[in-house]
């Protein structure tokens, strides 16, 4: 894993000459943020050493180089899912060598169902914290001392910090957010009725298949993590309307204007 990371991060420098602090990881219908940023490089997947192809409609698959006013980031125009079939080292790939591009601090969004009965289609969320209730973890295995510790304190997943500005940034915005706790689960499919009152039980307020494994290969490595949901779906234990994944992607879109602004000036003040 050391050297793999190690050469993609080589090439991608070589390409680009850039050094970015910040990295965005778009979830489903959150792709176009990335006319937010002044791009000045733009890499496709199938392009770079060791980097898995997104497969899931909604993801475009490359990175893209940039500034956000002086800020330099690098986005993920496209995530990986466990889902997909990748084993969850591939799917936490580029996180690793987003740190080693010189990224300290993580913007991660996504698209999920929501239980928290507060919620609604549409409603914005700032993870406070998070479940990992997936089959495979992504630190299993023999440790890399040079990556993070064996152990990993995972108290703050999502900086407390980056919360606290998001949230002031909202109320000066007059973007109406919501916070909550996000539950990991494998997918690809949708829960059912059952699954959705387990995640309630759990103690999560909405549910997605993504996120959670880069959180903790970014906290392994020491990096500021932010996440935003928006909520697509509502379920509940006694009904739900059916879903599919182009209503996800409609219902993510909608909310996609108020989730650029809120991650752009995030991104400028802190």
């Amino acid at each position: 894993m050391w050297e793999q990371v190690q050469e993609t991060v080589s090439f991608i420098k070589e390409k680009t000459n850039f050094t970015p602090e910040y990295g965005i990881i778009l979830g489903s219908g959150l792709g176009s943020f990335t006319e937010d940023i002044q791009i000045e490089h733009t890499l496709p997947y199938h392009e770079i050493p060791n980097f898995p192809v997104s497969t899931v409609q909604g993801h475009k698959g490359a990175l893209v180089f940039g500034t956000i006013g002086t800020k330099k980031v690098v986005a993920m125009q496209g995530r990986f899912h466990f889902y997909e079939g990748y084993s969850m080292k591939e799917v936490t790939f580029p996180v690793r060598v987003m740190k080693y591009l010189g990224v300290e601090k993580l913007v991660v969004s996504n698209a999920s169902g929501g239980v928290n009965p507060n919620y609604e289609v549409g409603s914005i969320v700032i993870l406070k914290d998070q479940i990992n209730m997936m089959p495979e973890h992504p630190l299993r295995g023999k440790n890399d001392e040079r990556f993070g510790p064996r152990f990993l304190n995972m108290s703050e997943p999502f900086s407390n910090n980056m919360i606290s500005v998001a949230k002031a940034l909202a109320k000066k915005l007059k973007i109406t957010v919501q916070d909550g706790i996000y539950l990991g689960l494998q997918g690809p499919t949708f829960e059912t009725l059952a699954e959705y009152k387990m995640v309630k039980i759990l103690g999560a307020d909405c549910v997605g298949m993504s996120t959670v494994p880069e959180v903790i290969v970014a906290r392994h490595m020491d990096m500021e993590c932010f996440g935003l949901s928006v909520i697509t779906d509502m379920g509940n234990e006694e009904s739900i309307e059916t879903v599919s994944h182009d209503e996800v992607l409609e219902a993510a879109k909608k909310a996609e204007p108020n989730v650029r602004i809120l991650i752009k000036e995030l991104i400028l003040k802190y």
